[in-house]
């Protein structure tokens, strides 16, 4: 209930700011293969849960796609096409552009993602449901703490969402998040390794409503591109004295609220100017691809970690970050 609130609560701030509806056209006014479909939904599928950063791997993926064009698009009759029609809020109006559409086609076949983790958790989301009952205490104390985790993230990316996407959304930022992700990576794997005698690896998912902040806090970190919403809450798990296995799920629930709402959201927003460029198929193609994927991702995940910990994937952070470096420094990437 209170997410449903907090999303309602999102869409009709966002309402009172639009002063206008989106055109509509008969087809789409530019072209998404069947190979950008694909690709976008595996990239987004592999990488959501991965403490690699899906949306780091997202902004690359689409610039090698060429899906970055800012050129306004028009019609059939050669009339512009308007995200936000031109208004006293927006004087000279806002023009569709492939770059938005790719952009909010990123978010939104989150779906896939999300879903994914509501198959593979569905025994967790019931107990939650049934707290909500008034049935199972456990399942409703794992919902509050849920929605502790949950606002700090949600509450700044709706107050600076416009302002990351000015100045975060590029190359050198992501080069910089996938460093900065990877010490604290290193860091906590050695934190851990330090505490380990007093983790319990036969222990439910138990946080106090404390922990649960501080993961929320730790969150927010993720609202920098190239960070990793997983990276950034498995390790807070951590730092509360979870073991891997029992991070990495309290951090798949976790995705789970706040994907649902970050991608009802941009869907709301921007979801009706992404059809009107690209159309439906492709969406729907590149959910059902991030689905697959997400889910084999998060089984080899908790795998994983349970036997090796993060390390593995910090030294990949530290890989990517070297060669964004290298295709920056030639000119290949601008």
């Amino acid at each position: 209930m209170l997410l449903i609130y907090i999303t309602a609560a999102l869409i009709s701030a966002e309402a009172a700011t639009t002063t206008a509806p989106i055109e509509k056209a008969a087809a789409p006014a530019a072209e998404l293969s069947l190979t950008d479909a694909l690709v976008l939904g595996v990239v987004e599928g592999v990488t959501e849960f991965l403490p690699v950063s899906s949306t780091g791997h997202l902004i690359i993926a689409t610039h090698f796609l060429g899906l970055e064009s800012e050129r306004p698009l028009v019609d059939n009759k050669g009339q512009p096409l308007w995200y936000r029609a031109p208004s006293p809020k927006h004087p000279a109006g806002i023009p569709l552009t492939v770059k938005l559409a790719a952009d909010t086609y990123s978010v939104v076949i989150q779906f896939g993602a999300i879903a994914a983790v509501a198959l593979l958790y569905w025994a967790q989301l019931i107990s939650v449901v049934r707290g909500l009952l008034g049935r199972d205490p456990s399942g409703l104390r794992l919902l509050q703490h849920l929605m502790i985790a949950f606002v700090p993230a949600a509450a700044l990316g709706f107050l600076f969402h416009d302002w990351i996407d000015a100045h975060l959304f590029s190359i050198p930022a992501v080069i910089a998040a996938q460093v900065a992700g990877a010490g604290l990576m290193f860091y906590a794997e050695a934190w851990r390794r330090r505490h380990r005698s007093a983790q319990n690896s036969t222990a439910p998912i138990e946080l106090t409503a404390r922990q649960a902040a501080d993961i929320g806090a730790l969150q927010c970190l993720a609202l920098w591109p190239g960070t990793s919403r997983s990276m950034t809450t498995i390790v807070g798990g951590y730092f509360s004295g979870l073991e891997p296995r029992r991070a990495a799920e309290f951090s798949f629930l976790l995705g789970f609220v706040t994907l649902s709402a970050a991608t009802v959201y941009k869907s709301y927003k921007s979801g009706a100017a992404m059809l009107q460029v690209f159309g439906w198929s492709h969406v729907a193609l590149g959910a059902i691809v991030a689905a697959i994927t997400a889910a084999l991702s998060v089984r080899f995940l908790v795998n994983w970690l349970t036997r090796h910990g993060l390390g593995a994937f910090a030294w990949y952070r530290l890989g990517v970050a070297a060669l964004l470096t290298a295709l920056l420094a030639s000119g290949f990437l601008q």
